[in-house]
């Protein structure tokens, strides 16, 4: 079956873009007729990404950069050359990047704990709303730890936590500019770091899980096309869960 091209015209940035759920988020949006800005804390990652891009788009399109969601300064140096080069601000964004710090409470360093999203949710609200564009559709990745908690994650399930928080007030904020912030919470997904969890561990994963598998990077980037796309134009403020049914209820 043929891919939707629901994105044609769009401009979208992912952050996080360098591998796992982020990689997949900018091949599904760049498949569907985005123009795709690759951001990564590591460069050749993005790059890599870049490469795996649609060859008919593949460099007139779409673009690799450097960018550290942490620093103020390089989400803001980053929205800037995007508007260099493409004259406007994307009119997608969706944060994948993030970190994963693990410790347990008693020896948590405040440091450890992940401000990224709302970095970069304000710089691209206030390029969107500067500029006048009257649409945009934001979407941010938690996970579904910040619902229900993981021992030794208190910053991992406090920042996911907070993501929804920040969605829904963003959604509240922004929904008289056209922008639409929307979270995806994924459950336990096959990427590259549960490549070195050991087999038994993942069959005791799997028997949480009512679907009893793991869930795919596509299928996040999937839910993620939707949100971008029109098709979702009447959703904002909400979390959706792509999680097999874990938790549920």
């Amino acid at each position: 079956m043929a891919t939707a091209r629901r994105l044609v015209s769009r401009l979208a940035v992912v952050t996080g873009g360098g591998s796992g759920i982020g990689r997949a988020v900018c091949q599904r949006l760049a498949s569907e007729g985005a123009s795709v800005v690759v951001a990564d804390i590591n460069e050749a990652s993005a790059n890599e990404t870049l490469q795996s891009l649609p060859s008919d788009l593949r460099g007139q399109a779409h673009m690799a950069a450097a960018a550290n969601v942490a620093s103020k300064e390089s989400v803001k140096t980053l929205l800037t050359s995007i508007q260099a080069r493409y004259f406007q601000p994307p009119s997608v964004c969706v944060n994948a990047a993030g970190i994963t710090l693990d410790n347990f409470l008693l020896d948590m360093e405040e440091e450890d704990f992940d401000k990224g999203s709302f970095l970069v949710i304000q710089a691209v609200a206030q390029a969107l709303v500067a500029c006048g564009a009257t649409k945009g559709s934001i979407i941010t990745l938690g996970s579904i730890v910040g619902k229900v908690g993981n021992i030794g994650q208190v910053n991992y399930a406090a920042s996911k936590s907070g993501v929804q928080g920040l969605t829904m007030t963003a959604a509240k904020e922004l929904s008289r500019f056209g922008i639409r912030c929307n979270c995806v919470l994924p459950g336990f997904i096959s990427t590259p770091m549960t490549d070195a969890v050991p087999e038994k561990v993942i069959s005791k994963m799997k028997a949480l899980i009512p679907l009893r598998r793991m869930g795919e990077a596509t299928e996040v980037a999937d839910v993620c096309a939707f949100l971008a796309s029109d098709d979702s134009r009447y959703v904002t403020g909400t979390s959706l869960e792509v999680t097999g049914g874990l938790f549920m209820g």
